[in-house]
């Protein structure tokens, strides 16, 4: 039976359990050591100590399920059936904000998107505006009439740039060299391409200089148009679902729910890519890349999803805030991907709709039984269920005009259902390709770093006191090590407990005198040096393997620091004023603007913490600790000398201060410029 996809399990992988054996069990030296010692001599500040290495130990055996069989994948396209035998896809963009979200940036998604390399029948795009703004219609109107011109350009000429603003940049000059060599015509379509672009910039940007234009309409009626249906480019419809000021509308996942519904309606594709409205499609062969999962005879059955790496195409060499993310889509998809499946990231994802729309890939009938309850009373949608498991996706019996009326009432606010459920049999995949197939705007400002983290922080908190945690509801319906990955991620907020102890009860005793850890000469002293060195060696060690540098691994430390500090506290906060309605729904929505003067900061590798006082201000608490302890204490140990028990607390001091030092010259930095 032919396969369109081979999976590799990754070099190196008996050394690596050889190594979490080894780990663990130095582990329980530790703990046998801490145990022992305060049934002998209890205090408050061994306790203080074991409670905070028995919780880096829990979120240490928890991430071993990572590393325990990474695997990595690749794609034979060119074994998929022809453009004819594939199956509809369906593309949805989500918008909301034009101040925070430049709708000539989210035109270039929507443009990237429109030019994939996929049958245009077969292919159907779908802009959420959310805010209601008119400067969104009117920016789809103009990418549409740009795309009519685009995409023919593209096909003819192979283009694999298919955002226009990437493909005239710097980033799209070898490509652009590489076509004039092989075609004079070239140059000339080109120049009068990217005349047409910039006009399109103009318009957008003219006509959102109203400000009304870009004001965001919170109470407003469903408005559903057709932009393109036209054949030489895919389907194109703008969706605004009604928003009233009283009725909850769940942000992102409710969009998505709409544009699940209204493209049910229209093209009812069987499979669907979510991508963020700043997340562009740099690789127009990613559909057929992801349908060799879909399709293949071994795997097609119970794959919900393929998840591709989120990457960006602004980030610096240094990378000081980690906005890349290297451990997530690394260490941690890959070695998910090995047990039975990545986690949903939030973009770059193609899914099959049945996997949104049943519970389980075995029991996709009987669902019109109770339907209305469970999908709505729209009997147009309902019936595009049954389309679904046919894989027939356009109607031609219904005119345009009364799908259309039908799609504005499956947007209303009054429709909005609990429709993505929990899923049970399904599973996922992930591929990282060489060529990053889709490329976004990353977080280059610390303030928005923080921001960002601290909203996932507390839904995955809440998610791990929710009734499907995976300490209760996880662990009798999935794999034990991949419950552990989920298990470590709704246990990060943890964290900050171990954090705070290791950065001021060291430090406080160091001031006093009072050592922490065995004396350097003790045996003891051993375990603790061979558990750190060994989980440096581990880290560093993912680092090479992945391409990064001795930098990347010391400036991931840092970062981890501040992200498990920050995350760990604020996170906790919003998540319990949440479970106890304390705090008023907002979706944070991150600021794809940034200032030029904070972007210049990043790409030097100096931390910017402007307007970020208050999640600064746990961090400053426990560097002043760390800095009068430790030229305290080295006042003290210097007079005293009394070097071989206070080694250990010595290490870790001038550790942190080593790793601070960034810190410190920002917080400096900033405190000039308010002075």
């Amino acid at each position: 039976m032919a396969t369109f996809h081979t999976e590799t399990v990754q070099s190196g992988l008996a050394l690596s359990r050889l190594h979490i054996l080894f780990h663990s069990v130095a582990l329980l030296f530790l703990y046998y050591y801490r145990i022992s010692h305060i049934l002998l001599e209890p205090s408050f500040v061994w306790i203080f100590m074991t409670i905070a290495e028995l919780i880096f130990g829990e979120l240490w055996l928890f991430k071993q399920a990572f590393r325990w069989r990474p695997v990595s994948r690749a794609v034979m396209p060119e074994k998929l059936p022809s453009d004819g035998k594939l199956p509809a896809l369906d593309i949805f963009v989500c918008t909301v904000d034009p101040e925070k979200e430049p709708t000539v940036q989210v035109m270039d998604t929507v443009i990237s998107a429109i030019a994939m390399d996929y049958p245009s029948n077969k292919l159907a795009v779908y802009l959420s505006d959310d805010g209601g703004c008119p400067v969104t219609l009117y920016g789809i109107r103009e990418a549409s009439r740009f795309a009519k011109e685009w995409v023919p350009f593209c096909r003819k000429y192979g283009i694999n740039s298919r955002c226009p603003k990437a493909f005239f940049s710097p980033m799209g000059e070898d490509e652009r060299e590489l076509l004039l060599l092989r075609n004079h015509e070239f140059l000339a379509e080109q120049e009068q391409l990217k005349a047409k672009y910039n006009i399109m910039q103009k318009n957008i940007d003219e006509f959102g200089r109203d400000p009304k234009n870009r004001s965001i309409v919170f109470d407003r009626p469903a408005r559903i148009e057709i932009i393109n249906e036209q054949s030489e480019i895919p389907l194109v419809v703008y969706v605004s679902r009604e928003r009233r000021p009283n009725v909850p509308h769940t942000y992102k996942g409710g969009a998505l729910n709409t544009l699940l519904r209204v493209s049910g309606l229209f093209s009812n594709g069987p499979y669907v890519l979510v991508v963020d409205c700043d997340m562009y499609c740099n690789d127009p062969s990613s559909a057929k890349q992801a349908m060799c999962f879909f399709l293949d005879p071994e795997t097609s059955k119970d794959i919900a999803f393929v998840q591709f790496p989120q990457m960006f195409h602004n980030l610096s060499m240094k990378d000081i805030y980690d906005s890349q993310h290297r451990h997530a889509f690394t260490t941690m998809w890959q070695g998910m991907d090995g047990l039975r499946g990545p986690g949903l990231s939030g973009s770059g994802n193609y899914l099959s709709r049945s996997a949104l729309i049943f519970p389980s890939p075995y029991e996709k009938d009987g669902y019109e039984h109770n339907a209305q309850n469970k999908f709505g009373n729209s009997t147009m949608y309902i019936e595009s269920l049954k389309a679904i498991q046919g894989q027939q996706t356009y109607k031609t019996s219904i005119s345009r005009n009364v799908i259309l009326q039908e799609a504005q009432a499956v947007a209303s606010c009054s429709y909005e259902i609990a429709q993505i459920g929990v899923m049970r049999g399904w599973r996922s995949t992930y591929l990282y390709p060489k060529r990053p197939c889709f490329l976004g705007c990353a977080p280059t400002d610390f303030m928005e770093g923080m921001l960002q983290l601290v909203k996932w922080s507390s839904e995955l908190f809440l998610l791990g006191i929710s009734k499907y945690s995976p300490f209760t509801y996880g662990i009798s319906r999935i794999p034990i090590l991949h419950n552990f990955t989920f298990c470590y991620f709704t246990s990060t907020c943890q964290y900050i407990v171990a954090l705070i102890v290791y950065g001021i009860i060291p430090q406080v005793c160091f001031l006093k005198g009072t050592p922490v850890f065995p004396k350097v000469t003790e045996p003891w002293f051993v375990v603790f040096a061979i558990l750190y060195v060994s989980s440096q060696s581990q880290h560093l060690i993912e680092v090479l393997y992945g391409g990064g540098s001795l930098g990347t691994w010391w400036d991931e430390q840092r970062i981890w620091i501040v992200k498990s500090i920050v995350g760990g506290i604020f996170g906790s906060i919003l998540a319990i004023k949440k479970r106890f309605g304390l705090n008023k729904a907002k979706f944070i929505l991150s600021n794809k603007v940034v200032a030029k003067e904070k972007f210049e900061k990043y790409e030097q590798g100096k931390f910017e913490f402007e307007d970020a006082a208050l999640f600064m201000s746990p961090l400053v608490g426990l560097l002043i600790v760390n800095i009068l302890c430790f030229f305290g204490g080295l006042w003290r140990l210097f007079n005293v000398k009394d070097f071989e028990k206070m080694s250990g607390q010595l290490f870790l001091l001038g550790y942190l201060a080593a790793l601070s030092y960034p810190i410190f010259e920002g917080i400096i930095t900033m405190k000039s410029k308010v002075q």
